[in-house]
């Protein structure tokens, strides 16, 4: 490996370490957080585990890396992004002083870094993607790559798996960060039932507007997607929905907003945090979609003026 190619690793890695705690940092200094470490049982650990590495997947397949990445290449970088997330939440653990060997069981220091390491994993995936390889490293890269399939799909439109895959990644990072405080919880319980409906209501218009209505960088307003109807924005919205209402649910269970409550209760708590996560499933998800938002700036640098 020549000096330049260790150059850039290097670099790759500074892009991830930024990246995984430019969405994390919130969770590392949340105590409700490091409670829910204590909580945690040995088969909810390992869910949590699968489901962060199987987001590492998507992420890396439809906007991590290069399209024609093999997936042996995509197993490893994701792999590689686990371990510097354990890294990256040992050590802010250990500065933050949340680390005490004597008055805590190496088992639950074990929990405690894995906890907060998975969404500085898939933070890490997104800083080394999104923030900033130069246009001649992405060229670089390219030449580097093999040739892409003639079948490969197009990239000029994400599928629906692609857009389930991104919506879930964008809407765990916003949700992660808010799930575990006390105040989702205290919201939810004073909630009235109008108060829902209009929260449900916002969470709707917020989304709509961003996929379909004010030309959000990378969503309908395009030459190959031009405005869609009614069909499609029913359609769009309730995918979207609907993955940030299971997002939030899914993250609400892991931190024990559920423990003890009745079911009316997890539906007001899960309405309360699907605002935030429905705004990460539909903005979040262009935000982390770097690439296919680059190839909508190209395509529209080619239609004549």
């Amino acid at each position: 490996m020549t000096t330049k190619k260790y150059v850039r690793s290097l670099q790759e890695y500074g892009r991830g370490i930024i990246g995984g705690l430019l969405f994390s940092l919130p969770m590392l200094y949340t105590m409700e957080v490091w409670w829910t470490s204590f909580d945690v049982k040995p088969y909810q650990l390992l869910l949590y585990l699968l489901v962060t590495y199987v987001l590492l997947l998507a992420y890396n397949t439809y906007a991590g890396l290069r399209a024609t990445a093999s997936w042996k290449e995509i197993a490893i970088d994701s792999v590689e992004e686990m371990g510097l997330g354990l890294v990256l939440s040992f050590v802010f653990l250990w500065l933050l002083g949340q680390f005490n060997p004597e008055a805590m069981s190496f088992e639950r220091l074990v929990y405690l870094t894995v906890v907060e390491a998975m969404p500085i994993a898939i933070g890490v995936s997104v800083g080394t993607a999104q923030l900033g390889a130069s246009a001649q490293d992405e060229e670089e890269d390219q030449e580097d790559a093999p040739e892409a399939e003639p079948n490969a799909p197009s990239p000029d439109r994400e599928s629906l798996l692609e857009q389930i895959m991104l919506a879930t990644c964008a809407g765990m990072l916003f949700g992660a960060n808010i799930a575990p405080t006390d105040e989702v919880l205290e919201i939810g319980l004073s909630a009235t039932p109008f108060q829902l409906l209009l929260l449900v209501l916002v969470s709707l218009v917020l989304s709509a507007s961003v996929l379909f209505y004010i030309e959000f960088k990378g969503t309908a307003k395009s030459k190959s997607q031009p405005r869609p109807g009614f069909i499609d924005v029913a359609s769009g919205l309730s995918v979207t929905y609907a993955v940030a209402f299971l997002v939030s649910a899914g993250v609400l269970w892991f931190f024990g907003r559920f423990e003890g409550g009745s079911w009316e209760t997890g539906i007001k708590v899960t309405i309360v945090l699907t605002v935030v996560t429905s705004l990460g499933a539909s903005a979040g998800r262009f935000l982390l979609d770097q690439e296919f938002m680059d190839n909508e700036d190209e395509e529209h640098e080619k239609e004549p003026s």
